[in-house]
């Protein structure tokens, strides 16, 4: 998830050239990372962020702490201090793994995506799904590497649209949005646009992927997750009901080895019951049901570094998505 301001208000002159410069610099040390992974052999990138993210693991921070809640509320269960550290630092070289596999990924060869994605069950739902012309949503939590997997997909035929936030600076946007399309991914800016380009994506009968497991906003529908209340985005079921397309939830895991396993669960049913908000709580519902069953596969590919229950937002909520969420 890349981390950039959304918006800019007018400034005095001196001000305005520090924001340029730190703006060049933010885009030059994202594109030099990005560079040097590539660059690199990928053993010595990935051992160079293990070892980072071991560093950000055993410092007491907000993400860590987050970490730590959300997973005693997957695990259903409170954690000793040492079991914790271990669960801890797993996810946290998980996400130094996919921030690796993701600024290496659209300048791999496809065969050697080929030969380092596959899907442990369910593709048949997709395929049926796409065949039906309408279009299918795959929603996913944030959990592995999930980037593989539309790559992956779009070398089968179908390629995915996914949303992301606008960043600032301007270029690290245009970057991002650029670099997800050398993996067959089209990304739409996450505003007043998004919904309509969707709706136009699904009706032409193609994909849209949206990561879908936090609200940051707190303004989505209420839903249970691990036994706790908190909301999720509304996009994913109001998608699903307006347009007739599948909604499958989906995970792809890290691993066995550099392999990365995809799961494709059955389409959630989407058939009108009730009153379109009753039919969106309710679809949502089953969505969040599903992304139980996902994350409790792989705790420690689940990147819950952020705000997913309502005793985690900030008063007011923070007011912005992430990478690919629905809105």
């Amino acid at each position: 998830m890349l981390v950039g301001r959304s918006g800019r208000g007018r400034s005095a002159p001196s001000a305005v050239w520090t924001e340029q410069g730190r703006d060049a610099a933010t885009y030059l040390a994202y594109r030099g990372l990005a560079a040097a992974m590539q660059q690199v052999p990928e053993p010595v990138a990935l051992a160079g962020a293990r070892g980072a993210s071991r560093l950000l693991a055993a410092r007491r921070s907000t993400h860590r702490e987050l970490y730590e809640r959300h997973l005693a509320k997957v695990l259903g269960r409170r954690l000793d201090p040492g079991e914790a550290r271990e669960w801890t630092r797993r996810a946290f070289a998980s996400y130094a793994r996919y921030w690796v596999e993701g600024a290496r990924l659209g300048s791999l060869p496809g065969r050697v995506v080929d030969a380092r994605m596959s899907v442990e069950s369910g593709y048949e739902h997709l395929v049926a799904s796409m065949a039906r012309g309408t279009g299918a949503i795959v929603a996913l939590p944030h959990l592995g590497s999930w980037e593989w997997g539309g790559a992956w997909l779009a070398r089968r035929g179908y390629p995915m649209t996914a949303v992301a936030e606008v960043l600032q600076p301007e270029q690290l946007y245009h970057w991002f949005v650029a670099a997800r399309a050398a993996m067959g991914l089209t990304v739409v800016p996450m505003d007043a646009s998004a919904g309509p380009a969707l709706l136009r994506t699904l009706r032409e009968g193609r994909l849209v992927g949206l990561v879908a497991d936090r609200d940051l906003p707190g303004t989505g529908v209420a839903v249970e997750l691990f036994g706790d209340a908190t909301t999720l985005p509304a996009g994913p079921a109001t998608l699903a009901l307006r347009t007739g397309a599948a909604l499958l939830p989906v995970a792809v895991y890290q691993g066995p080895g550099p392999s990365h396993t995809g799961v494709i669960l059955p389409p959630v049913d989407t058939t009108r019951t009730a009153s379109l908000r009753a039919d969106v709580q309710r679809v949502t519902q089953d969505l969040a049901t599903a992304f139980e069953l996902l994350i409790r596969r792989a705790p420690d590919q689940w990147y819950g570094f952020q705000p997913v229950w309502p005793e985690d937002r900030p008063a007011g909520g923070s007011g912005r998505g992430s990478d690919g969420e629905a809105a």
